[in-house]
Parts: C-alpha cells; structure tokens; sequence
C-alpha cells in the first residue's frame, strides 16, 4: 500500500488535469523560542476550534469559465482535499477524522469542491461528483 506521502504528491500531480493547483497545507503549533504557542494552518485559528474542524491536507483553487452574465470571465472555486493512505476507510469514531469532515462540509455548504481522498481515483471521483462529468 502506497503512504499517505505518496497519494499526496500523485493528486498534485493530477490535480492540473481538472484545472486545480492543490498546494500542502501543514497545519499544528509549536513554540516559539519565548515559549508561545505558534499554530500554523489554514483555519488553525486555537486548540478548541482545531479539535472541531481541521483544514484538509490540500488547499487549492479550480478556475473555470462561468456561462451566460458572466461569459469570458475566470472564476475559482476553492478546493479542499483530504489525503489518506491506501486502503483508508472512514472510521466515524475517529475524532481527528470528524473533525476533517466538519471542514470538508464546511466548504461543500459555501460551494466549494472537498472530500476525502486514498487515491487519485477517489480525487477524480470527487471531482466528477461535483461537476456531473
């Protein structure tokens, strides 16, 4: 089975094929050498909200031409995957895992393309789910 590292770097690498840039979002906290608390990582905003929702690994933006009103204009919907090794199956007692799919629909609900992902099938599954491709 293929490391989490590996399914990462190959949806980054396919990522393009769907007109999406998917840059690593690293997300924790550590300290400063005065001792305070740095956290890092789209949303990684306290320790209480982190254990709520935590940003997927790859943060990014698919662009696309909007029809009718707004032809010829390029827009970008935001994009939000969550890598896993190969062979990951959803543990709904997990609570990292809850807290992954909280973002996950946190960004569905605003519009944009997010889900979790074990290969770059289940990445081009996501994005045909929500392109109707």
């Amino acid at each position: 089975m293929r490391p989490e590292s590996d399914i990462q770097q190959l949806i980054q690498i396919e990522g393009p094929k769907w007109h999406n840039i998917l840059l690593r979002n690293n997300s924790g906290a550590l300290k400063d050498i005065g001792g305070r608390v740095v956290r890092f990582g789209l949303g990684n905003i306290s320790k209480k909200q982190n254990e709520t929702s935590k940003s997927s690994d790859l943060i990014g933006v698919r662009t696309f031409v909007v029809t009718q009103e707004m032809v010829g204009q390029m827009m970008g919907q935001f994009t939000a995957i969550e890598v896993k090794a190969e062979g990951w199956k959803r543990n709904l007692k997990d609570k990292r895992e809850n807290a992954q799919q909280a973002f996950i629909e946190w960004v569905r609900l605003r519009g944009g393309v997010a889900g979790f992902a074990a290969n770059e099938e289940q990445y081009r599954e996501i994005m045909r789910t929500r392109y109707g491709i």
